[in-house]
């Protein structure tokens, strides 16, 4: 079941606060530099990254992978003293021109957030599962439920926690975990999947779970995804872009970006010579 059956079963009351339809998840950067207070850390970015694909920003850190990610379903706005000049077009909206709070409410309806520690809520895998909806609008039990499943089935991890639905969340593996939160993103059916650093602090069978996952994901979604692991860009990446101090130094194909490298540093970085 999808998004737009439950949708059927909603009183008219909740009609105005449901999810938006699934929109185009092409973005497009141009001109883009963001500051922390006097502390510039993205220098006139351009970037275009197209639907249906995973895309990965690569680089050490400290050089502006995830400030750029987080300013694409504007999470930065709640940092004190941050500031981006340049246009940020998803969809071809420019998001950074939406002037009140359900405008912006509306486009991180659009994009799931996965961060790099595992973060379910203290409660129950079912709880965890229906919240996304309770929080925008009203349905029957059945087709939440009915919902829930198809995500945790697309997560790979239904057969895993079907007889315990009721269970916390919080007993799950750290593996576990991550694809619970990737379930309840996908609730919303997102048009966009931001992803930092979301193996890092997996053991190697459940990154490679992960990895599975991401890769059935771009056929309804674009994924970005910040990551240290250069193995793990090669594996999964359709596009890879590498920062460097702020500024993206090469960005393309990833089988370019790696088999052939343009510039010194990124072969570099690449070889580990950094």
């Amino acid at each position: 079941m999808d998004n737009a059956s439950v949708a059927s079963t909603m009183d008219n009351a909740s009609v105005a606060n449901a999810p938006v339809a699934n929109a185009s998840g092409r973005v497009s950067l141009r001109g883009v530099s963001c500051w922390y207070g006097a502390n510039q850390a993205l220098y006139d970015v351009d970037l275009e990254i197209p639907e249906n694909c995973i895309y990965a920003f690569i680089g050490p850190s400290g050089c502006g992978k995830t400030t750029l990610l987080r300013s694409l379903n504007r999470l930065n706005d709640m940092v004190s003293g941050f500031r981006l000049e340049g246009t940020v077009e998803v969809g071809g909206e420019d998001i950074y021109a939406l002037s009140n709070r359900r405008q912006v409410e509306a486009l991180r309806r659009r994009m799931g957030m996965i961060f790099q520690q595992p973060n379910p809520l203290p409660t129950s895998i079912w709880r965890n599962m229906r919240l996304p909806l309770d929080e925008h609008f009203r349905a029957s039990e059945d087709a939440l439920q009915e919902l829930a499943k198809a995500k945790l089935q697309a997560a790979g991890l239904y057969d895993e926690v079907a007889d315990h639905m009721k269970r916390t969340a919080l007993a799950l593996s750290g593996g576990q975990q991550q694809r619970l939160c990737i379930a309840r993103a996908l609730m919303l059916d997102p048009s966009i999947m931001l992803m930092d650093e979301p193996c890092s602090a997996l053991d190697p069978i459940a990154t490679l779970k992960i990895e599975e996952l991401l890769a059935s994901l771009k056929n309804t979604c674009t994924v970005v995804i910040v990551t240290h692991n250069m193995e793990q860009a090669q594996r999964i990446a359709d596009y890879t872009a590498f920062f460097y101090q702020g500024k993206i130094v090469e960005a393309g194909e990833t089988s370019q970006i790696f088999r052939k490298p343009k510039t010194d540093l990124l072969e570099r970085y690449v070889t580990g010579k950094f």
